[in-house]
Formats: C-alpha cells, sequence, structure tokens
C-alpha cells in the first residue's frame, strides 16, 4: 500500500511563491506517474501537472504552465511543486498523487493520494 503525503501550503500574498512536496511511501517510484491536483470547494478537481518518474518527462494544464514546475526530489519517492507568481485564484487544497505509467496521460489512472494541502493565495 502506498501512502502519500502532501505538505508546503500556507498563507501567500498574490506575486509570491511556495513549494509544495509530496512524499510516498510503501514502494519505490519506478514506471510511476506523480501527479498534482487542486480542488475548490464545490468545484471538480483540476489537474495542473504531472512527471513521469522514469523518463522524467514533465506535463501541465494550461492555467499553470510558465508559473509551476513539478520536478523530482533527490530524496527517495519525493515529488515537488515549485508555484511562482501565484494568484488569488491559485487558492485551493492541492493534493499530489500517484499512478501507473499511463496515469501520465490519464487521470483517472491515480491510484494513491494525498490529504491535500491548503494554498491560500491573499490579494
Amino acid at each position: 500500500q502506498v501512502q502519500v503525503v502532501e505538505s508546503g501550503g500556507g498563507l501567500v500574498q498574490a506575486g509570491g511563491s511556495l513549494r509544495l512536496s509530496c512524499v510516498a511511501s510503501g514502494r519505490a517510484f519506478s514506471n510511476n506517474a506523480v501527479g498534482w491536483f487542486r480542488q475548490v470547494p464545490g468545484k471538480e478537481r483540476e489537474f495542473l501537472a504531472a512527471i513521469s518518474w522514469s523518463f522524467g518527462s514533465t506535463y501541465y494544464a494550461d492555467s499553470v504552465k510558465g508559473r509551476f514546475t513539478i520536478s523530482r526530489g533527490n530524496a527517495k519517492n519525493t515529488v515537488y511543486l515549485q508555484m511562482n507568481s501565484l494568484k488569488p485564484e491559485d487558492t485551493a487544497v492541492y493534493y499530489c498523487a500517484v499512478g501507473g505509467p499511463y496515469a501520465i496521460l490519464n487521470n483517472d489512472e491515480y491510484d494513491y493520494w494525498g490529504q491535500g494541502t491548503q494554498v491560500t493565495v491573499s490579494s
């Protein structure tokens, strides 16, 4: 069983930056995909970014391309989401998810989800 834990959320002013961390335990990443999502109450979960652990290839939603960067950490089973130029509309609960290799192309293929970390951007 894989456990996923996010951290790094908080309150930041518009234009500021935050780095979210995602640590998965239970098994090592190999052919996995790791994705970041966010959700605002009353709205659907939104895909933000994904990374292939094996190849390092990355994918981004248009809404965050150029502002957010997903990367693998040096620490085992760690993925980061660097968020720059934050806007009030980025306020949401941010989730990390781990899936098999096909999850990189299909959001329904993520198997394990964290509890989320709150990001609040003040204007």
